[in-house]
């Protein structure tokens, strides 16, 4: 199978471009990237494979684009919330909500992410997973640190425990969670939000 081909002269429509990427993300995240050929994405899509070069030159601009889309919406989220002058615990809970809409929105793409990250950070040309990851770490980290500087979370509290449970627990939801479900991602956040910051047993 050839690695890249001569790019189109005829660029696609935006609505089948973006057609063809969430097609591609399903594939990517049910078989791996390693698993995904071009062909398997083809089939999926109802397109013979070399028509799909077309539109892209290889599986891997596709995966650069579907990861590069999901965290340029991520970051658009999280940097207007870290900009939003809220307290310490309204920051923590205005980042789950985020974080379970981006789920909502890109759950393929957050499943590839989960799967794939930190293998593709060394490519060079996902180098800015690992910078978005870095990034990511010290917003919430900083948001905890502040937290128990005012008080607002406890004193003796692990803040990098707190800070690695909140990310796994949010984060891996993407295994269970179906758009268009019983609960909206922001019930979820909600609820996950009350057992996080207010536990689950009755106190006395």
């Amino acid at each position: 199978m050839p690695t890249a081909k001569k790019k189109p002269n005829v660029s696609p429509s935006p609505e089948r471009r973006r057609e063809l990427l969430d097609t591609a993300a399903e594939v990517f995240a049910a078989q791996g990237y390693n698993a995904t050929t071009v062909r398997k994405i083809a089939d999926a899509a109802g397109m013979l494979a070399g028509s799909l070069y077309y539109h892209f030159d290889s599986k891997e601009s596709m995966l650069d684009e579907i990861l590069a889309t999901f965290l340029d919406e991520l970051w658009t989220g999280y940097d207007t919330v870290l900009a939003a002058g809220l307290g310490p615990r309204e920051t923590i809970e205005a980042l789950v909500t985020e974080s379970f809409r981006e789920i909502d929105r890109h759950r393929a793409a957050v499943a590839i992410y989960q799967k794939e990250a930190r293998t593709l950070a060394t490519q060079p040309r996902f180098g800015y997973l690992a910078d978005s990851q870095t990034k990511f770490e010290e917003a919430w980290l900083g948001t905890l640190e502040r937290g128990v500087a005012d008080g607002v979370f406890r004193a003796g509290l692990d803040i990098r425990l707190t800070y690695r449970f909140i990310r796994d627990t949010v984060w891996v939801a993407v295994s269970w969670y179906r758009p268009g479900g019983q609960h909206s991602p922001e019930e979820i956040a909600r609820q996950y939000l009350s057992m996080v910051l207010d536990g689950v047993a009755v106190r006395t």
